[in-house]
């Protein structure tokens, strides 16, 4: 069962207020992209197919479903192109590899056509139902309508934690401001999408970049149903990669934390030799054994270490970045209706 979405309604005195916002009429009907990254999503991919386009053809706008099959390894690919060959509003987009959800996302938003954008998983977590009421906050005027995820249905206690952790520390720390709780679901009109497309860094944290462009958003609150089919494909360490790629590419904060730890250890040392100078010529007291030694000495070090795997961190990402690859490559796309009619020219992957 689908939970009732709650949306926040803005007051006609706030909408007047709000210089920003361009209220579209009650009955606009914008075309449609759903953008859907895959990766060995074979049990899912026909019923994500079915219950969204039957979302989509009851709001009755032209439409297009890009699925971005991102190397997969099962059948995935071949349950695309039989989609694909019985319904002419599918778009298929397939790398030449597996490049990691957040490129694959980004390929999908580059051939899009058109004029709002949703983004959604392939495995139903995040429900098609909701198009409509993403709809509506379009029709009020906003760019972005973002969902944020109040219960993470058929998920263990630890990943709840950890991304509830993972939230609050990098709101606390990005020079972005981060919607909490919010995954990819959102709708975006095109202008979001275009200013998208022309952040090409190699390690993108998508959510960090999708706070980063701005434009008038709001939430949808709803609750997040637990996979239809197979299992994640985000184990701890891809969720752990991925916190640190959140973190390096919106704040300079873990330098600023090694710099300011090496400031401390450096008065405390300065401390502590004071101390044991004062304490000589007051009492003649020698220096006392190796172990004190060698714990200061291991302390010091494991510093150092931490320091330098940070500034690693940032000098590994430099590295990647002016080499000036491409996102990704493709290895064919076949265009669906909506992109044929539009004429759309999405940018080649550079």
């Amino acid at each position: 069962m689908i939970a009732e979405p709650q949306i926040c309604q803005p007051s006609p005195a706030a909408v007047a207020e709000h210089p920003r916002l361009s209220p579209r009429a009650d009955d606009a009907l914008p075309s449609i992209s759903i953008v859907a990254p895959a990766y060995n999503e074979q049990e899912a991919i026909a019923e994500f197919h079915r219950r969204v386009s039957e979302v989509l053809r009851a709001i009755g706008a032209p439409y297009e479903l890009v699925l971005v099959n991102d190397g997969s390894t099962d059948h995935t690919l071949a349950l695309m192109h039989a989609l694909q060959a019985d319904d002419a509003q599918v778009m298929v987009v397939d790398l030449s590899r597996n490049f990691g959800k957040e490129i694959a996302l980004s390929a999908g938003l580059d051939h899009s056509s058109g004029e709002v954008v949703i983004v959604l998983d392939a495995d139903l977590q995040d429900p098609p139902e909701l198009i409509p009421e993403m709809l509506r906050g379009w029709r009020e005027g906003y760019d972005v309508i973002y969902g944020v995820r109040s219960h993470r249905d058929g998920e263990s206690w630890l990943k709840k934690a950890t991304a509830h952790l993972f939230y609050r520390l990098i709101g606390s720390v990005s020079r972005v401001e981060i919607p909490r709780d919010t995954g990819d679901f959102r709708l975006m009109t095109r202008r979001v999408v275009r200013e998208l497309s022309r952040l090409r860094e190699e390690h993108r944290f998508m959510k960090g970049l999708f706070a980063w462009v701005g434009f008038p958003s709001r939430p949808l609150v709803y609750r997040r149903s637990p996979r239809l089919a197979g299992s994640t494909k985000w184990s701890y360490w891809k969720l752990w990669n991925l916190a640190l790629e959140g973190i390096t590419s919106f704040t300079i904060g873990p330098l600023k934390i090694a710099s300011y730890l090496g400031l401390s250890v450096a008065f405390l040392s300065l401390l502590y030799a004071a101390f044991v100078i004062w304490k000589t010529l007051m009492y003649g007291d020698p220096v006392r054994g190796y172990p004190s030694l060698l714990v200061v000495v291991l302390f010091l070090g494991g510093v150092q270490l931490i320091s330098v795997g940070v500034l690693g961190e940032y000098i590994g990402r430099i590295f990647n970045e002016v080499k000036g690859r491409p996102l990704y490559l493709v290895n064919r796309i076949i265009p669906s209706q909506l992109h044929t009619k539009t004429s759309a020219s999405p940018p080649e992957a550079r």
